[in-house]
C-alpha cells in the first residue's frame, strides 16, 4: 500500500523545509529509519529518515521548499505505482519555442562574456556529498550551478557562499560538467507557507512585496499585502477606480526598501538563508526588548593555574568553558536571569541549558549545552568541542539547537576586551566574553604586580530585571571564577 512521505516538523518553530539533497535515487529500495534526504530549516541542515520500508517515489526536487506536512514523495510496495495526480513539487514549466513576432535573445558579446570557470573538484564526503554551506547549496540551486565545478576555499575544502560570487550557469558550462537549468524568469520566489496563504485568500504572489531580509515572498508579506488592500478598499469612495495590481518589482521598492548602494559594489551577497535569518532575528531582538549592557572584569589567576594543572595532566577545558560553568551556577543562584517573557509574565525556567555562539563561514549559530549544571569541567569541555566541530561541519541535529535558556558569546580570540552582545530570543540575557589579558595592579602595601583578567559583558532585557540584579548576577560569575574547584561540582537543574 502506498504510504505518503511528508515533510517532517522537526521543532516547535519549524514551518517549512528546503530539500538540499536526495541521498537515494527515484525508485530505490529504502528501509524504515534509513536517511534518504537532507533538508535545510531556518536553523540547520539535517537528514530525514524514510517513514517506511519499500520503493521510494520522489515527489519533490532539490531546491523545493515545502511546508511541514506537505508530501515530498511516496513509499511504495513492489510493483506498486505512485497514485495518479501526484506531481513533483518545485518544478518549472518547460520553456516553449518563441511565438510569432517574438524576438530571441541575442548571445552575449565577447567583450562582456564571463570568464571561463576554473575546473576543480569540490571537497566531498564519503558517498560523493559535496562539503558546502547550506546557503551555498541554496544559491547554487537557484542559479543552476553544479557545485562539483567549484573549488571550495573554506576549511578542509568546504565551499562557502562567497565562492559562488561571479559564477553563473554560462561560466560553469565551459567545464565538462553538466549544469542544471536556471529557474524560469517568470518564477516568483516565495515560501511554501506564503503560497498556501495566497491561494487561500485568492492573492497572486507576483503582486506581493518580497521580504528584503529573506529574498522571497513570505507569509508575513502576503498578510501585509492583504491588510493593505483591505485598508485601501475601506478608504476608497464609491466612485473610486479599482486599485491596480502592483508588480512585485515595484512592491519591493516600497517604503520598506533600503537606499541603493553609494558606489558600484564589488559583489553583493543576498540577505537570505542563514544570513537573512540572523539579520531578521537580531533586528527583531533589538526592536522587541529593552536591552542594556554592563561590563565587569573577572580575575582569572586561579583559573589559569587550574587549567595549567589540567593541561599537564593531559587535557584541559578552554577558558570559555570555565565561564560557561560559572554562568550556569550563577543562573541557579539568580533564577530571574534563567527566564523568558511570556504573555502571562516573566517565566522562571527550572532547567539550565546554555547556548554557545559559534562563528561559521556564512553566519553564526548557537548550539545548546543541555543540562549544563549537570556537567563537570571535563564533560563540559568535551561537549562544547563536539558542538563547535559539528556546527562548523554542518552536522548539528535540531535537538542541539533548541531549548537554550541563556547564551555565551566570545570574541576574545580576536583581541576584543568588551562588546555589546545581542540577546538570542526568547532568552532575557546573554554574556559576552573578552580576551585574557595582563593588568597591572597595586597590592595593599603599594607593591606593583600583574593579574590575569577578562572582561565580561552582560546584556539583559530591562523588562525582565533591573540593573542592580544584573550586576549581582555578573559579580557572582566573577566570584565563581575565583574558585575553579567549585566549578567541577555538578549541580541540580531543578
Amino acid at each position: 500500500m502506498a504510504t505518503e512521505f511528508l515533510m517532517p516538523k522537526l521543532g516547535l518553530t519549524m514551518e517549512e523545509g528546503t530539500i538540499t539533497e536526495w541521498l537515494v535515487a527515484d525508485g530505490d529500495e529504502v528501509r524504515a529509519g534509513a536517511a534518504v534526504l537532507v533538508i535545510e530549516t531556518d536553523k540547520t541542515e539535517t537528514e530525514v529518515e524514510a517513514a517506511g520500508t519499500g520503493r521510494i517515489s520522489i515527489g519533490a526536487e532539490v531546491g523545493s521548499t515545502l511546508a511541514c506536512g506537505e508530501r515530498i514523495g511516496w513509499i511504495l510496495d513492489d510493483g506498486e505505482a505512485a497514485p495518479s495526480g501526484s506531481t513533483t513539487a518545485g518544478t518549472e514549466a518547460a520553456p516553449t519555442a518563441p511565438g510569432p513576432g517574438s524576438t530571441a535573445a541575442a548571445p552575449a558579446s565577447s567583450s562582456t562574456a564571463a570568464p571561463a570557470a576554473v575546473i576543480a573538484v569540490a571537497a566531498t564526503l564519503p558517498g560523493g556529498r559535496i562539503i558546502a554551506s547550506p546557503f551555498a547549496k541554496r544559491l547554487a540551486a537557484e542559479r543552476g550551478i553544479d557545485l562539483s565545478t567549484v573549488a571550495g576555499t573554506g576549511p578542509g575544502g568546504r565551499l562557502p557562499s562567497e565562492d559562488l560570487d561571479g559564477i553563473t550557469p554560462s561560466t560553469a558550462d565551459t567545464a565538462t560538467h553538466s549544469v542544471a537549468p536556471a529557474p524560469s524568469l517568470g518564477h516568483v520566489p516565495a515560501t511554501a507557507a506564503a503560497r498556501q496563504l495566497a491561494d487561500l485568500l485568492g492573492v497572486d504572489v507576483a503582486n506581493v512585496a518580497i521580504e528584503p531580509s529573506d529574498g522571497r515572498v513570505t507569509r508575513e508579506t502576503v498578510a501585509q499585502h492583504v491588510r493593505t488592500m483591505l485598508d485601501d478598499r475601506t478608504a476608497a469612495t464609491p466612485t473610486a477606480s479599482p486599485r491596480p495590481a502592483v508588480p512585485a518589482a515595484a512592491a519591493s521598492s516600497s517604503a520598506t526598501s533600503l537606499p541603493p548602494a553609494l558606489q558600484t559594489p564589488t559583489s553583493v551577497t543576498p540577505m537570505r538563508g542563514m544570513r537573512g535569518t540572523i539579520a531578521k532575528r537580531m533586528h527583531e531582538s533589538l526592536q522587541s526588548m529593552a536591552q542594556l549592557t554592563l561590563h565587569m572584569d573577572a580575575d582569572l589567576d586561579a583559573v589559569v593555574a587550574d587549567r595549567d594543572r589540567r593541561k599537564a595532566a593531559g587535557s584541559a577545558p578552554g577558558y570559555t568553558d570555565y565561564v560557561i560553568a560559572a554562568a550556569a551556577r550563577a543562573l541557579q543562584t539568580h533564577p530571574y536571569v534563567n527566564s523568558q517573557i511570556t504573555d502571562d509574565g516573566l517565566a522562571l525556567l527550572p532547567e539550565v541549558h546554555v547556548g554557545l555562539a559559534v562563528a561559521l563561514d556564512d553566519g553564526l549559530i548557537v548550539p545548546v549545552i543541555r543540562d549544563t549544571l549537570g556537567r563537570d569541567l571535563a564533560d563540559l569541555g568535551a561537549e562544547t568541542s563536539r558542538l563547535a566541530t559539528a556546527a562548523r561541519d554542518g552536522a548539528l541535529a535540531l535537538p542541539d539547537l533548541e531549548g537554550g535558556t541563556f547564551s555565551v558569546s566570545t570574541l576574545g580570540m580576536y583581541g576584543v576586551d568588551g562588546f555589546t552582545p545581542v540577546i538570542n530570543p526568547p532568552n532575557t540575557a546573554i554574556l559576552g566574553v573578552g580576551r585574557l589579558r595582563d593588568d597591572i595592579v597595586l597590592d595593599a602595601d603599594g607593591n606593583v604586580g600583574t593579574v590575569k583578567r577578562m572582561t565580561l559583558s552582560l546584556t539583559w532585557d530591562h523588562r525582565a530585571f533591573d540593573g542592580a540584579p544584573a550586576a549581582e548576577f555578573c559579580r557572582t560569575i566573577c566570584t565563581l571564577l575565583g574558585d575553579p574547584a567549585a566549578l567541577d561540582a555538578t549541580g541540580s537543574t531543578s
